[in-house]
């Protein structure tokens, strides 16, 4: 090799060295917006941290399977989205929402929460306890979350339990573009015993995918 070459090399070396790291880093696939749908709550349950499955005032549990539910919020670079809410709603074991607005006549279990929220630590984490989630007429099993950011505007989607026969009866679900499918969808897998027999882990990924 060359001096000359080999100077060309040193100076590449160089520039990679001290090229920002968000521009070496792979490009993460976005997660896909969805709808918030009809049964937000009119008005937040005064008890409303991250376990679900629990009321104050209650000494009961609520009805269904136990689930740890956990992930990260990232920007499409890979770092972590820090101080980030985390909101979470779904209907109960009975198929019923915390909501006036719910048509279904089935009877609301007082235990579960129906509506919480995590604030992402340090590393863009966050993490839920509640229940898996249930078909009702129309809908296959999801859960519904928005994230909202410190500044700006909330993004809200849906997850989805996967290998679950209704996903592809769901008219929410058959919008996606089939290969996108997955940034939605999550195995609710059994654990090795606790207080939570199910976990599952959904990473949500903010921001616009770079074109041209």
């Amino acid at each position: 090799m060359t001096d000359q070459a080999r100077r060309k090399l040193l100076i590449a070396g160089a520039g990679l060295a001290l090229a920002p790291f968000g521009s070496l880093a792979r490009v993460l696939e976005p997660t896909p917006p969805q709808t918030a749908g009809p049964f937000y709550p009119l008005e937040l349950p005064l008890d409303d941290d991250n376990d679900l499955t629990r009321v104050a005032g209650r000494d009961g549990r609520a009805l269904g399977r136990i689930t740890d539910r956990a992930g990260r919020v990232r920007g499409i670079n890979g770092q972590p989205l820090v101080g980030h809410r985390v909101e979470i709603w779904q209907c109960d074991a009975n198929g019923r929402y915390r909501h006036p607005g719910d048509p279904s006549d089935a009877p609301i279990d007082p235990n579960f929460q129906g509506h919480g929220h995590s604030v992402t630590d340090g590393d863009g984490r966050y993490r839920f306890r509640t229940i898996r989630p249930v078909p009702y007429p129309g809908r296959t099993q999801h859960i519904h979350m928005t994230v909202l950011p410190p500044e700006g505007e909330p993004f809200v989607t849906e997850l989805y339990v996967a290998g679950e026969p209704l996903n592809t009866e769901d008219f929410l679900y058959r919008r996606l573009p089939a290969d996108r499918r997955h940034l939605v969808t999550t195995p609710f897998e059994s654990t090795a015993g606790g207080e939570a027999p199910l976990f599952a882990r959904f990473e949500l990924v903010l921001g616009a995918t770079p074109t041209g």
